[in-house]
């Protein structure tokens, strides 16, 4: 006989962001200027990536005022209360693209920074935009085996510490296309005017949280297409001329810094061929397996790393079949920034605090990443 699985609901959110929100004239003021210049392309970028404030862990002095560890722990802090407290949480599960160390895991460092803990289980997941998901599916899936009673899923990143001028002194920006096709901007200065820090945690439980919302988690659906696609945005490497990504233990310690081998760098012609397409395909992949149809869902929450893609996504969708309007899109990219794994859960928890939310409302979830091409979408019901 089929045991019955008990619902898994995301009762809880916690979002911590340092510091006050940065405007767009200031950014150079905490991450520096390149060559002591200000930079010619970040006003073009600026326009097409519609972002209109991030934050960052930084001070104007370039001081770390938060380490990514430190954020994530500060999420997970505000999702407790005398009625589920650290000792309650008997999974924590990590994800992020800025880990601060490559060893140990940055899971097992948030949880020996969140003081009161118990032990606990710990899992963490390392990459880029897609880990958040990754390390909800986790909680999720261990909540409907019965393993976990208060798993926790947190998202953090502290991405200010790729956009440094001194990580870019030795860099030759593309600028003199951009007016033609902006896309040519994207190789590294697309990331810097972009990328921002923040943490968001969710607490899981088998019970809705009573009067207050709740969200059902329907189910979560990941896929990667790296067996298609060669690597497009990589730190810590660089690609040889057949496109292979070769890591920093391949050459020699002195070339670390000349090559600028731990700079962050996107293929932007890769991303502007397979981003959009692959993500449609898997849509379509998840139709069929799911009986879902997209157009259904109350609200739709992508994950854009740049404004510069809405317009893209929705033609996309009207091609494969499926018109979401204007009115149910919620996307909070020009509030925070791209916070990468942080994203998905700072939307959910961006549309929970505007107040227009109600009972029974499906919320889809998209998450792309464009590191080689991985995919994430969930569907949650409002309870």
């Amino acid at each position: 006989m089929k045991r019955r699985m008990n619902p898994v609901y995301i009762t809880r959110l916690s979002a911590f962001f340092p510091n006050r929100p940065v405007g767009n004239d200031e950014m150079e003021d905490y991450i520096g200027l390149v060559n002591s210049k200000s930079s010619i392309a970040k006003r073009l970028i600026l326009e097409k990536n519609g972002i209109k404030q991030r934050y960052y862990a930084l001070d104007k002095s370039g001081r770390v005022t938060h380490t990514n560890v430190e954020m994530a722990a500060l999420a997970v802090r505000g999702l407790l209360d005398e009625q589920v407290t650290l000792a309650d949480i008997d999974l924590l599960a990590c994800g992020t693209a800025s880990p601060e160390q490559l060893i140990p895991s940055h899971g097992v460092m948030v949880h020996g920074a969140s003081k009161g803990a118990a032990e606990t289980e710990v899992v963490s997941f390392a990459g880029s935009c897609c880990t958040g998901m990754h390390a909800l599916k986790y909680a999720y899936l261990s909540m409907l085996a019965g393993e976990s009673k208060h798993a926790v899923c947190v998202a953090s990143e502290r991405l200010s510490a790729w956009m440094r001028a001194s990580y870019f002194e030795k860099e030759a920006e593309l600028i003199s296309r951009l007016h033609e096709k902006p896309i040519l901007a994207f190789e590294k200065e697309f990331l810097r005017w972009m990328l921002s820090d923040g943490s968001v945690a969710a607490l899981l439980s088998h019970v809705p949280a009573g009067e207050k919302l709740s969200f059902r988690i329907e189910w979560i659906e990941t896929m990667s297409y790296a067996d298609r696609v060669e690597t497009c945005m990589y730190a810590g490497g660089e690609k040889d001329e057949a496109g292979s990504l070769m890591g920093w233990a391949q050459f020699p310690e002195e070339e670390w810094l000349t090559r600028s081998l731990f700079s962050l760098k996107q293929d932007t012609r890769l991303l502007e061929q397979h981003i959009i397409a692959l993500g449609g395909q898997f849509l379509q992949r998840i139709v069929k397996k799911r009986h879902f149809d997209p157009e259904s869902a109350d609200w739709f929450l992508p994950h854009l790393s740049s404004m510069y893609f809405k317009e893209k996504i929705e033609s996309e969708l009207r091609q494969v079949g499926y018109h979401i309007p204007e009115e149910k899109w919620y996307v909070n990219l020009p509030e925070v920034g791209n916070i990468a794994s942080a994203s998905a859960l700072a939307m959910l928890d961006g549309l929970e605090h505007s107040g227009r939310l109600k009972k029974g409302d499906t919320i889809l979830l998209m998450v792309p990443e464009s590191a080689r091409f991985s995919y994430a979408y969930a569907l949650l019901t409002v309870v």
